[in-house]
């Protein structure tokens, strides 16, 4: 009797232990995954405050590459062009790039802004783009960085009298 005891005691220890171990194994899993998952949240979240960081730096910059442009056209200086080229290209390594915006393309308030309407009477020409202002920027994941600036051609519309 006594041996049998030993032995039902025995598989009870056994079974209790394998239960406590099958317990720690889920528990070592979900903590694994848990911290695989926290891993995963925190390279998001890095790469985001990266990227907010970024377009906030290009967008106190972008002015600055405008004014330097504006002044190229007024004195035709070829240190403000080289330094405009190291700016774009600066910008280029960082993953802006300017929006490829074109006189005669259709307007899309998606990456554009239109500041002012030029009348015409050429049905092909409404809603084209007139003139480019000021250049648009996106970042590489293509978030509208600067909206471009521009002139819309609009139908002229006939004045009742």
């Amino acid at each position: 009797m006594k041996n049998s005891t030993q032995k039902v005691t025995k598989l009870k220890v056994k079974d209790n232990n394998e239960n406590e171990f099958e317990n720690m194994k889920n528990q070592l899993a979900r903590a694994m995954a848990d911290y695989a998952n926290l891993q995963k949240r925190t390279d998001e979240e890095r790469s985001m405050v990266f990227k907010l960081a970024s377009i906030s730096f290009m967008t106190k910059i972008l002015p600055i590459l405008d004014n330097l442009k504006q002044a190229q056209n007024h004195i035709s200086d070829s240190g403000i062009a080289i330094i405009i080229g190291q700016l774009e290209t600066l910008a280029k390594e960082e993953g802006f790039e300017k929006l490829k915006i074109n006189i005669g393309d259709k307007f899309n308030e998606e990456t554009s802004e239109a500041v002012d309407i030029v009348e015409t009477s050429e049905e092909k020409d409404n809603n084209n783009i007139s003139e480019v202002i000021m250049s648009g920027w996106k970042y590489s994941d293509g978030t509208i960085v600067r909206h471009a600036r521009v002139k819309v051609f609009k139908i002229k519309k006939e004045i009742k009298k």
